[in-house]
């Protein structure tokens, strides 16, 4: 037995197409469903919807499965016939997380869920706690980003389908890993998403730049509300994810009385009381408000943290000097230790690239509130040519920029391929199948990296299979040098963070930073542990105010006297005191 519903609140009639003959949907209800029980139509069985005199077959806004892609027909999959075997996993707390931020589709050469799977002991033992998955709802085409998924209920069938994505995820937790996914609510893919035909998903008065907002507060929101909550639940219930990452929740258009993240917030943590574990829900926020992160008891939102910009921008453009597009607003080693110190570089202060005051303070929240990375999807592959910080900076350079992410007071994330400087670019790729849509994307990018000052003729048409094969990891770089130099030092970093206790903690105001601009020093203090760099051109000399033993540093025989030590350019070290410093 299945039924068959769907939501069509301004059709006259809807019917089934399976098994050869089309069946009168029962409905509307009260709320607009359609619905049908058909007592053969089990796992396996395709079917498409047809809306009143229309005979064209359209797919089910909540499949489970598009084995032929977006446009074709939908497939019957039964949720309760995978055998789990993930019972007792319990994931890492977030406040000791490192999280790992992947594409399947580029993370190995097959671009499969069962391939990287072969790829996950090396993770545990570069000492990952958390693999994070960029979008897998199906898309158009067979490869992209993820985020113009529009079957939103069904796992993109080139990575595998619904019963590879379960196998991954089960066979993370049997490592201990757990797994986070990102997903997409703020906009539909161009192309492949009939939820118009059913009901009104869409909000037509606002647009994002993607195109036109999702409904949440408008005519018919009560049910596309519905539409996204049960997706949030159904990739923790039933998928077994161990949080979400919600995308740009800053185009999110709701001014109900509950906003749709308290309610998603809430539901999921209802779910997890349900399931015995802990879940969470990331946001990618550039509004820089903490009430993103703010308790719903104290009147916030709820979510349980956030990616963190301002520290990625303030890092970046201090280790590259690159201040065009956005990184104009930084640079000074001022924004670096705001940062580092309070989170928000922009906590009421007026930002030049947006031409007004922006953000306002965090006002006492953990630091473990926000995630600190230097790389990342979108700051790698919104260059021009997706290349990566050791494309860009010197090795030692690259060595300090992680060594302050991984002692940052933050939870640290990399990207796949970070860790041994992978020499394969993440370019912006897609599969679109609409010439003029083609076109249209490869003319936007270039219009896009103009503010950056990137020349039109460099950026790599995403449409060109090229973008998309030179993105691919290469797994033999990791027993070459330099490659396997630099996955050595993030292996001894993440060994470090995870093993010391003043490198976990996450109070608010227990970070200090001291500089000098002039010659180009940080010190970064966190309890008994100092985090001291030199991106200057000449040795420095670090004054110490009590005994401190190396922890790590990016080179071997330093100078550490009694009262001091002395770092040559492109240095750092990390130092622990006997006491804590004030």
């Amino acid at each position: 037995m299945n039924r068959f519903s769907v939501w069509a609140p301004q059709r006259k009639t809807v019917s089934v197409h399976v098994g050869g003959s089309v069946l009168p949907l029962i409905g509307p209800d009260d709320r607009g469903w359609w619905s049908l029980d058909h007592p053969t139509a089990a796992h396996g069985t395709d079917y498409a919807f047809r809306v009143d005199d229309d005979e064209a077959d359209y797919p089910d806004p909540r499949s489970p499965w598009q084995p032929e892609g977006v446009h074709k027909t939908s497939r019957v999959y039964d949720h309760s016939l995978f055998q789990w075997s993930d019972k007792n996993f319990q994931p890492t707390p977030l406040a000791s997380a490192i999280l790992y931020e992947m594409h399947v589709g580029t993370f190995t050469p097959e671009g499969t869920f069962d391939a990287a799977i072969e790829h996950l002991d090396y993770l545990v033992d570069l000492g990952i706690t958390h693999v994070e998955l960029l979008p897998i709802a199906s898309f158009e085409g067979h490869h992209g980003w993820g985020y113009d998924g529009v079957a939103l209920y069904a796992p993109h069938e080139p990575y595998g389908g619904p019963d590879a994505a379960k196998r991954f995820v089960d066979a993370c937790h049997k490592r201990g890993l757990a797994v986070l996914l990102d997903v997409v609510y703020n906009h539909f893919g161009p192309t492949g998403n009939y939820t118009g035909i059913f009901g009104q998903y869409l909000n037509e008065h606002h647009h994002t730049p993607w195109g036109a907002a999702i409904n949440f507060e408008s005519t018919g929101a009560d049910q596309s509300r519905r539409f996204f909550v049960d997706n949030v639940l159904l990739w923790l219930r039933d998928y077994h994810f161990d949080g979400l990452r919600l995308d740009a929740i800053h185009e999110f258009v709701d001014r109900s009385a509950i906003h749709i993240l308290e309610q998603m917030s809430s539901e999921v943590e209802d779910l997890s009381a349900a399931m015995g574990k802990k879940l969470v829900l990331i946001g990618e926020s550039d509004l820089n408000d903490p009430r993103v992160v703010t308790p719903r008891a104290a009147n916030g939102l709820g979510l349980e943290a956030q990616w963190s910009d301002d520290f990625h921008h303030a890092l970046f453009s201090v280790i590259t000097g690159e201040q065009a597009g956005y990184y104009v607003d930084y640079g000074d080693l001022d924004d670096l230790a705001k940062s580092l110190e309070c989170v928000f570089v922009f906590d009421g202060k007026y930002a030049r690239n947006r031409s007004r005051d922006h953000g306002r303070p965090v006002a006492g929240l953990s630091f473990h509130r926000f995630l600190g990375y230097i790389q990342n999807h979108d700051q790698v592959g919104n260059r021009a040519k997706g290349d990566r910080l050791t494309d860009i900076v010197s090795f030692e350079c690259a060595q300090i920029a992680a060594a302050i992410v991984l002692t940052a007071p933050f939870v640290p994330m990399l990207f796949q391929g970070e860790e041994w400087a992978a020499s394969t670019p993440f370019q912006y790729f897609a599969d679109h199948q609409d010439p003029e849509l083609r076109k249209n994307v490869a003319e936007g990018r270039k219009r896009e990296f103009a503010a950056f000052g990137w020349k039109p003729e460099d950026v790599p048409n995403p449409e060109e299979p090229a973008a998309f094969e030179v993105s691919k990891l290469k797994w033999d770089e990791v027993k070459q040098a330099p490659h396997s130099t630099m996955l050595a030092w993030y292996r001894d970093l993440i060994r470090l963070r995870r093993s010391t206790h003043d490198l976990n903690r996450g109070e608010y105001g227990s970070v200090s930073v001291k500089i000098r601009p002039e010659a180009r020093t940080i010190e970064i203090a966190r309890h008994r542990v100092m985090t001291l760099v030199n991106l200057g051109e000449t040795t420095q000399t670090f004054k110490l105010d009590s005994p401190a033993t190396i922890l790590l540093a990016n080179r071997d025989g330093l100078d550490l006297q009694p009262g001091m030590v002395t770092l040559p350019p492109g240095t750092v070290v990390i130092l622990e005191f006997k006491q804590g410093l004030s």
